[in-house]
């Protein structure tokens, strides 16, 4: 595990430069060119918005700016494992011609969506202040929350993309996956809505919200990030803790898999 990082830190200016090459080449044929890092979000949320927050009248206030705090971690997080499924599987011509560090290509996916979150982040701040919430102190623990995400991302990403050459079936059924998730993961819904019973379930509302954060790591995140941007508060540790421990898990268990398969990767794209 920590030989992939070091690895990635010596790879440093590769996977800057190729993040930096993606982000240029992902709008460079369209007329409004990188303002659609502001539009895809605002469009995605207007559409969650009318359909949730008008026609079927959630009772959250605030939420279109509840929902794009949610919306935008979410949709870093599922590009990446989406793009980064398929990293190494779309990448013969850089693994079969040179000896490329196979490792660089789904970390910079994974850096390219990180960095389009950051660049989207002025899009929230302005609709706050059109709500007239300006934001708190707590907006320091933002880069907190951004490295936190961007392991575990990291570390699923790792895994898919090794499994994913041998397996090309893998990168269909992710999509579908992830599909599911995101109406599971409460970015749409807010989590304390959620009630047991209503469920035909014998817990609590407050019992099937904790364990829906056990469960879901992203669940866990967005509501972190709700409580930095949105309610201006601390974020509970405990799901965070859960979180970092998930992700080393993962991230560990990821970087086994990737190193014994890293050999055939030439071989079988």
């Amino acid at each position: 595990m920590f030989r992939n990082l070091l690895e990635l830190y010596q790879y440093r200016a590769l996977l800057w430069a190729l993040s930096m090459r993606e982000l240029k080449a992902r709008y460079r044929a369209s007329v409004l060119g990188f303002l659609w890092t502001f539009l895809n979000p605002t469009l995605s949320m207007a559409v969650y918005g009318l359909v949730f927050g008008f026609i079927m009248s959630s009772s959250q206030e605030r939420y279109p700016f509840y929902l794009l705090s949610g919306l935008l971690p979410w949709i870093c997080f599922s590009t990446s494992v989406l793009g980064g499924t398929t990293s190494i599987s779309d990448r013969k011509d850089l693994l079969t011609k040179v000896r490329f560090p196979a490792q660089v290509l789904p970390a910079y996916v994974v850096l390219t969506n990180v960095l389009n979150l950051v660049f989207s982040l002025p899009l929230l701040f302005l609709l706050a202040a059109v709500y007239g919430d300006a934001p708190s102190w707590h907006v320091v623990l933002v880069p907190v929350l951004l490295a936190l995400q961007s392991l575990f991302t990291l570390a699923v990403t790792y895994l898919l993309s090794a499994l994913n050459v041998a397996f090309r079936d893998l990168q269909h059924i992710i999509a579908n996956v992830m599909q599911l998730a995101f109406f599971l993961t409460p970015v749409l819904w807010p989590l304390k809505d959620l009630d047991g019973k209503r469920f035909g379930l014998e817990l609590s509302g407050a019992e099937l919200q904790q364990l829906v954060v056990l469960l879901n790591p992203m669940a866990a995140l967005t509501e972190a990030w709700r409580d930095v941007l949105f309610r201006h508060q601390t974020p509970a540790w405990q799901p965070l803790a859960g979180v970092v421990a998930v992700t080393f898990v993962v991230l560990w268990f990821s970087a086994a898999v990737f190193e014994r398969r890293r050999e055939e990767f030439a071989e079988l794209v």
